[in-house]
């Protein structure tokens, strides 16, 4: 049983800790001050705080959702999670608006002078190129992990998105000149062929951080909204085949295993077999018509950081856990 400290104890305690903690004091100034050793000073600091005579309490400010992106890394395993105040929830407009601005601001503090980045497509990530102040990182390689998507002069298209992310960080970058979905197996073969669509895919094991937007299959999703990407006999058949999302046109379930389909043979970009090698995986998503797409990403541990808003954070963190657990193949 540990001995009761004495009062003299006690006194001392409190003593170095008002130094510290009110006068900010460093901790060099209260050797000085008491005839301490440094080392004695570290350990009443330590001491204050294991017994209670010392709180530290850290205050989210409004707005501010540390606390919940705490239990989402714990809860899902993830690097890091980064939660935005969601101003008009309902919008889903609105909302991929703020968490793009978000994903800019988290590129820029954790890009490296070296990094590859791929880099998928969508509106959330549009909005995050759209807001990344420009930087200069002439050694960074970009890559265009999925062809192209909708009509050409689209924003959110892949190659656009490429283009405009490698002149925001004045760097090279790497397109993958190809559909991003083809009529057949055979047009798919033809692509797959060509040296400069080779030369693109050959990079996808070198890609150390990916950018992605998670997708929900509905008719109200990007891909049904163009009109040009797949059809709605497509969409009935994924959903039937129990799809809740996709990653750059890759399907999966409400356990993140992939849905297997005939559209799947017709994609040309990373798999998600591909994507699950990769160092450092971004989900840039949120607003009310991703939640389930979502928790099924997190459940399938496709990705490794989330940048969302605080209403579907806080749905996530709610949400009921899978009555099996089952892993990424």
């Amino acid at each position: 049983m540990p001995r009761a400290a004495s009062a003299e104890e006690i006194r001392l305690l409190t003593k170095v800790s008002k130094l510290y903690y009110e006068e900010e004091m460093r901790q060099d100034e209260i050797v000085a001050r008491l005839n301490l050793s440094r080392s004695k000073v570290s350990r009443l600091l330590q001491q204050a705080r294991d017994e209670g005579i010392v709180r530290i309490t850290v205050l989210e400010p409004s707005g501010i959702y540390a606390d919940l992106e705490t239990k989402l890394e714990k809860r899902y395993r993830l690097q890091e999670v980064v939660v935005v105040e969601a101003h008009q929830p309902e919008s889903q407009a609105v909302v991929t608006r703020e968490i793009g601005v978000a994903a800019a601001g988290y590129l820029a503090r954790t890009i490296q002078p070296d990094d590859i980045i791929g880099i998928s497509w969508g509106s959330t990530l549009n909005e995050m190129v759209e807001n990344l102040e420009p930087l200069n990182l002439p050694d960074v390689h970009v890559v265009q992990i999925i062809g192209g998507l909708g009509r050409p002069e689209s924003e959110m298209h892949a190659t656009d998105l490429c283009r405009r992310l490698s002149r925001r960080l004045n760097c090279k970058m790497t397109l993958l000149p190809a559909p991003g979905i083809v009529d057949d197996q055979n047009t798919r073969a033809v692509f797959l062929s060509d040296s400069h669509v080779q030369r693109a895919m050959k990079l996808f094991p070198q890609v150390r951080v990916a950018y992605l937007g998670i997708g929900s299959p509905s008719p109200a999703s990007v891909v049904m909204r163009d009109g040009s990407i797949i059809t709605q006999s497509e969409l009935d058949d994924l959903l039937n085949k129990g799809a809740v999302g996709d990653i750059a046109l890759r399907y999966f379930d409400a356990y993140g295993q992939p849905v297997t389909s005939e559209l799947d043979q017709r994609v040309i970009g990373m798999e998600l077999a591909e994507l699950t090698k990769v160092d450092r995986v971004v989900g840039v998503t949120g607003g009310p018509q991703k939640t389930s797409a979502i928790l099924g990403a997190l459940r399938g541990h496709l990705i490794d950081v989330l940048i969302t808003d605080h209403v579907t954070a806080t749905y996530l963190l709610d949400a009921v856990p899978p009555t099996k657990s089952k892993q990424p193949s």
